[in-house]
């Protein structure tokens, strides 16, 4: 019996690919690793795959889109191996459907995942505090969307293989090789498929049921049983052709909400796409295939650097056309020269005047300044909470006080929209900047756009064009970035750089510079209406000898390029482009300027916020009573201090660059304290910070009882759950932030 057992077709298959097909199965590995949150939990790629999301909620149709993927996938894996292998279990030519054969014989592996995903996914949406009945509709709608894919792919075989070779394989023998493998062998020419395989002795049937292999395989003509394999392989290749094709056909359409996807789902068409490729290459080119791939590699890594393969990622709005901007050094010297820094500075006091001029001549107002860290879309969220709480406990006065915001990626997009909010509300009465549901639109999913955007466009073809204020330009995944982020906030964000100037001017709205990393030399670009060139200089009267310039300001440099036609959605995807996920946006300079999120550099905001505070030191200690220095967090400022375990050897090898990724938050954070002291014993005037910080683990036990237990620590990701908003949304009621809005209060009371 155990001999029968390890001859099985099911076992010698998964032995076979543990012996000679590792590479597939480290895509499972990976898969697994997610569904069983032991990979990517910090940036929630786990919550993909157990709760994706499909027109902007978790429902059976996100669930059947998931079933439908993933069928495709585990179908990829199939047709794959059977090229690559089937060839080695002769008994499969004389089976009635060879290939449905094989798979149900290949499928200890997605069996094992199907298994634990779906205890997986059920298990998560419990903890969702989902109903019995919606989590049975939510399996309902996977297993219907793997059924519905299988019911096609194995109709179509059954249909196709039943005497497709008697009538066709003679004409695709020719068509697919020279000389027929057929004839060769005719010929007595060695065969690569020498068709001894893994012995087998029995194999699972259509019913279900071990049926025994036939004895006298060694009868029939070698050549005719490779035929038999020709003919099915043919099949799968046409069904991978039809596959690719779907793909670019969704591309002509990827902007279309309801074609839009699960980001999982897109995922694992991409990886089914890879699986094809693999198939596809062996099945053409047998033994040549690792040559060919390596080839194809080089090859297509010679050519991304032609214009019409590797499309750059423009910033939409700017002049492409005009001669670039020259990028040295000597320019840049030009443009920090300290005439430039002063006129600059002048501008910026007079904003500062119409700002003073909104209170009463009798007192000196408070001067604040908000700095939000970034963080992708929790940042965001958790940015607006905290300025719609500020805005409603202190009755407007934290907003109409505010004068300038910093920070970065998510962080500076919450400071955008609730500012764009406020500047609606003071000429529309019934406009509201802290109503709930604002903060809906914000948490609204922003991903799953932006992956299937790679999938049917960045990574084949940039087909697709927009026209922006008069000039074309490609379409990315960064574009479907901001189309989506425009979707959430109902179009309010939709303005030029430039549109924002005369609010800003007048005082109405605080300053908000964007900065966004150069990617070139590590300096910061600052993204503003108005010129911010006194940020690229330790000093605004003399330059200091030798000094590195440390940021550039957008508007000078970029001139003669409408810089002020920047799309604003734009130069905040600009400040959020976190790799890979949103892609680095080249400029229109020479060299090529490219850009990446600003967290790298400053994630929190601090270096500028205090950087203005000494330009202008000398104007807040005149006609100001003090700064105030608001921080928004999305991580908690002094955590505990972790116990350290015994660590593996593999952990050990992987600790230097993990340390770096996990400790670089605190750097910063120990980096800005330390510049946050010296300004502070420094300046001629008061400077009181108020910190909020999202840390859901300080939610004391009865506030954590009161959202269900949502303590769970919010994702690094463009895409938030149900369960990670409520935890974010709950943070405010911690003790440190609430005693911080207090003081905000105390502070503005009128």
């Amino acid at each position: 019996m155990w001999q029968t057992f390890t001859r099985s077709f099911p076992i010698q298959l998964f032995l076979l690919h543990l012996q000679k097909n590792l590479s597939l199965l480290l895509i499972w590995v990976l898969l697994l690793g997610i569904v069983l949150q032991q990979f990517g939990v910090v940036l929630g790629i786990p919550y993909l795959f157990l709760d994706p999301e499909y027109l902007h909620e978790v429902s059976w149709l996100s669930f059947f889109w998931m079933g439908l993927g993933l069928a495709v996938f585990t179908m990829a894996f199939h047709m794959t191996t059977y090229i690559m292998d089937g060839w080695r279990f002769s008994f499969l030519a004389v089976v009635h459907r060879p290939f449905i054969h094989f798979c149900f014989n290949n499928s200890i592996i997605p069996l094992l995942f199907y298994l634990i995903y779906t205890i997986q996914f059920v298990s998560l949406q419990f903890e969702n505090e989902q109903s019995n009945w919606e989590v049975l509709r939510m399996y309902l709608g996977f297993s219907l969307g793997s059924i519905l894919a299988y019911a096609l792919l194995f109709g179509y075989l059954s249909l196709t293989n039943k005497g497709f070779f008697m009538l066709f394989s003679e004409t695709i023998d020719k068509r697919l090789r020279r000389v027929s493998r057929s004839n060769r062998l005719k010929k007595g020419e060695a065969d690569p498929f020498n068709l001894q395989g893994p012995t087998v002795t029995v194999y699972l049937n259509l019913k279900l049921k071990w049926e025994s292999v036939r004895p006298d395989i060694s009868r029939f003509e070698t050549a005719k049983l490779l035929r038999v394999f020709h003919q099915n392989h043919w099949n799968l290749f046409l069904i991978q052709v039809f596959l690719v094709f779907v793909i670019l056909l969704l591309g002509m359409f990827n902007e279309e909400e309801i074609l839009q996807f699960p980001a999982a789902m897109s995922a694992l068409l991409l990886l089914a796409i890879l699986l094809m490729a693999i198939g596809a290459l062996t099945f053409w080119l047998r033994t040549w295939a690792a040559v060919a791939v390596l080839v194809l590699v080089l090859g297509a890594n010679y050519f991304s650097t032609f214009s019409w393969l590797n499309k750059p990622h423009q910033a939409y709005g700017m002049d492409y056309l005009h001669t670039p901007a020259r990028y040295n050094l000597d320019r840049l010297d030009v443009l920090t020269h300290p005439d430039t820094l002063r006129k600059d500075k002048q501008q910026v006091e007079q904003i500062l005047n119409r700002w003073l001029a909104k209170f009463p001549e009798s007192a000196k107002p408070k001067l604040v300044l908000v700095a939000a860290s970034g963080g992708g879309q929790r940042a965001a969220l958790w940015t607006l909470k905290v300025l719609q709480e500020l805005h409603t406990s202190s009755s407007g006065e934290v907003t109409k006080h505010s004068f300038l915001y910093t920070g970065a990626s998510g962080g500076v997009l919450g400071e955008a929209f609730f500012r764009e909010l406020y500047l609606r509300s003071l000429s529309d009465p019934n406009l509201n900047p802290s109503a709930p549901a604002y903060l809906t639109q914000l948490a609204a999913d922003n991903l799953n756009p932006i992956l299937f955007s790679l999938l049917v466009n960045d990574l084949l073809f940039q087909n697709q064009k927009l026209e922006y204020k008069g000039r074309v330009y490609s379409k990315d995944r960064g574009f479907a970035f901001e189309e989506q982020l425009n979707k959430n906030t109902k179009g309010i964000l939709d303005k030029s750089l430039e549109d924002y100037k005369e609010p800003e001017a007048l005082g109405k709205i605080p300053l908000l510079p964007l900065t966004t990393l150069i990617v070139n030399d590590g300096r910061k670009l600052v993204l503003s209406p108005h010129s911010f060139s006194f940020f690229g200089s330790g000093a605004v009267d003399s330059l200091l000898p030798q000094e590195k310039k440390q940021s550039i300001d957008f508007m000078r440099f970029f001139a003669a390029q409408d810089p002020g036609n920047l799309r604003f959605l734009t130069a905040l995807r600009m400040s959020a482009t976190f790799p890979f996920i949103t892609p680095n946006v080249e400029l229109p300079s020479n060299p090529v300027m490219k850009t990446m999120d600003t967290g790298l550099s400053d994630n929190f905001g601090i270096q500028d916020a205090l950087r203005f505070l000494y330009v202008f030191k000398d104007w807040i200690g005149t006609h100001t009573s003090g700064v105030v220095l608001v921080t928004i967090r999305d991580s908690e400022k002094s955590p505990e201090i972790s116990t350290s375990a015994t660590t593996q050897i593999l952990e050990k090898i992987s600790s230097p660059l993990k340390n770096i990724y996990s400790n670089w938050d605190m750097i910063q954070t120990i980096h800005n304290e330390v510049l946050f002291n010296y300004m502070t014993e420094s300046m001629p005037f008061g400077v009181e910070k108020i910190e909020f910080e999202y840390a859901p683990g300080k939610l004391s036990a009865a506030q954590t009882s009161e959202i269900s237990g949502s303590m769970q620590r919010a994702s690094l990701n463009w895409r938030l759950t149900a369960k990670e908003k409520r935890s974010i949304l709950a943070t405010i009621q911690t003790q440190s932030n609430q005693a911080a809005l207090a003081r905000a209060r105390e502070i503005f009371k009128k």
